[in-house]
């Protein structure tokens, strides 16, 4: 038997997963951290966190599993996508990373496209300027931070500092570095004409290969640390979206995923390059050669229901405690004995702006429609049917783009809850699935190490042998008919409120400045 890892560098943590060749877990570890806000908009953490909460994590999966790590052929590394990691000459970062759902380049994004052209920027690299990519990110500290421009070395993802810190290269692949917004997404190589017209010299950027091309392998110092072997490549891996479509068997035309985490994805497949001149939904390399994906995000999905979790739910806390259960079971439960719809209570889930279809980073989170007669049941039901709605944004734009959609698996933390899976059915009005493995991202990442590695012929013969169907639930036509009713009312909420986002954010930095 071989093994193969995926490790997933998360928002709120970084999660490393150990698989036999069939795609059966043998060990795992979770090791968290947190998110710095320095200001309202802002969002960093620190790099050094993600490598030792990787190092704690490898050194865990590796104790727990008892195997000799010299059967470990690979590792794949996904993680959080758009993040901005700068190292020094020596190696080391030079300040906090400025990660995927920070709000403060706006302005930046503005300037940059009108210098470049919309239109030629899309042609180049499939989306509008997007404050969450990197580019924007990077541009915001040459503007702001000279000093620190002046000295960077590299330019890194999250995933791809890691890689560093494993084998000592410097390298990215072409489904996390479309997010960066450099990447030429039809050669599949950084754009030297965007680089030239934007000033910035390549050689910041790290070399990109396909996502399952070996770039290195674990060094001495790791090895020594973590019990791994110097013989365990890393390969190239891929953005957190694409490794979790791999791991959800997202492989073919038709297939589509919709992805509950942190932030919420509506990913589907496609064997040619689609674009929306309005940037409503965006477009990248998947992780499979010769082959992108069209993607709509929504800010806050799993991140709404932790808000809620860490802000209100003390008591619920202390009886998970009790009870030794996910303090999740029981926030699910309270809404299971709420109606659809939760008596007209409906929450706009932009707690950090929104991306689809709105791109608008002054956007706020609402609770509409609050009555005397709804409890905690309401709000997290309002919850989950606000992300929901979010969602469907993301979906009728997919098929708005004649995008042929077959098949919606459903994962994410979000997606373990039947309650929210079933919003969902009856939102998008189709039938939604689950599969037999739920590690998402860490899976699809230890399927590419396994095809790098020469374990499997490809990606989509491995999902053919690992990937199931769990289950699938059926939209209700009662509960269908009454999210179109306020579907529109979701909608016009947004467009109401949008002048007074930015008002209110406006206000808002004027008395933090």
């Amino acid at each position: 038997m071989v093994y193969l890892i995926g490790i997933d560098i998360g928002t709120s943590g970084t999660k490393t997963v150990l698989f036999d060749e069939t795609g059966k877990v043998i060990s795992s570890s979770l090791q968290e951290y947190d998110i710095i806000q320095k200001k309202v908009g802002w969002a960093e953490q620190k790099p050094e966190s993600w490598w030792e909460a990787t190092k704690t994590s490898l050194v865990e999966v590796v104790k727990k599993s008892a195997i000799n790590t010299s059967e470990i052929k690979g590792i794949g590394l996904s993680g959080q996508m758009h993040g901005l990691v700068l190292l020094d000459e020596n190696g080391k970062v030079l300040r906090d990373a400025i990660i995927w759902c920070d709000n403060r380049t706006t302005e930046v994004a503005k300037e940059m496209e009108e210098q470049v052209g919309r239109e030629k920027l899309v042609s180049i690299t499939g989306n509008v300027a997007i404050p969450a990519f990197t580019l924007s990110k990077l541009l915001w500290v040459r503007k702001h931070e000279p000093e620190v421009y002046a000295r960077i070395n590299k330019v890194l993802l999250p995933k791809d500092y890691i890689r560093y810190q494993l084998t000592g290269e410097f390298m990215t692949e072409v489904s996390d570095a479309s997010g960066m917004q450099m990447l030429d997404i039809h050669k599949r190589e950084w754009s030297d004409e965007l680089l030239e017209i934007l000033d910035i010299d390549k050689v910041l950027l790290a070399p990109v290969v396909e996502s399952h091309a070996i770039t290195g392998y674990v060094s001495s110092k790791v090895a020594i640390e973590t019990g791994l072997s110097e013989t365990t490549a890393v390969v190239g891996g891929a953005g957190d979206q694409a490794a979790g479509a791999i791991g959800n068997g997202i492989v073919a035309t038709g297939d589509v995923s919709a992805t509950i985490g942190s932030s919420g994805v509506v990913f589907a497949y496609t064997d040619e390059v689609v674009t929306d001149p309005e940037g409503r939904i965006q477009t990248f390399c998947h992780a499979i050669p010769n082959t992108w994906h069209v993607m709509g995000v929504t800010q806050g999905a799993g991140l709404s229901l932790k808000w809620y979790r860490d802000t209100f739910c003390k008591e619920e806390k202390e009886i998970a405690i009790e009870k030794n259960c996910d303090v999740y079971e029981i926030l699910t439960d309270q809404a299971r004995e709420v109606s659809t719809g939760s008596e007209g209570l409906i929450y706009l889930p932009y707690l950090m702006g929104e991306r689809t279809p709105h791109m608008d980073p002054y956007a706020s989170g609402v609770f509409f429609g609050v009555r005397a007669s709804q409890g905690k049941g309401h709000m997290v039901k309002a919850i989950m049917e606000g992300v929901g709605y979010s969602l469907l944004d993301c979906f009728e734009l997919i098929k708005a783009n004649n995008i042929p959609i077959t098949s919606v698996k459903i994962s994410g933390g979000g997606g373990k809850s039947d309650v929210w899976r079933q919003i969902h059915a009856d939102l998008f009005d189709t039938e939604v699935k689950t599969i037999n493995v739920s590690e998402g991202p860490a899976l699809g990442v230890a399927i590419l190490a396994g095809v790098g590695t020469g374990i499997y012929k490809d990606e989509k013969e491995a999902c053919e042998r690992i990937i199931g169907i769990k289950t699938t639930q059926a939209p209700i036509s009662e509960n269908v008919a009454y999210y179109k009713k306020f579907y529109p009312i979701y909608k016009i909420l947004y467009t109401q409120l949008k002048d007074t986002f930015k008002e209110h954010h406006d206000k808002l930095s004027g008395l933090n400045n």
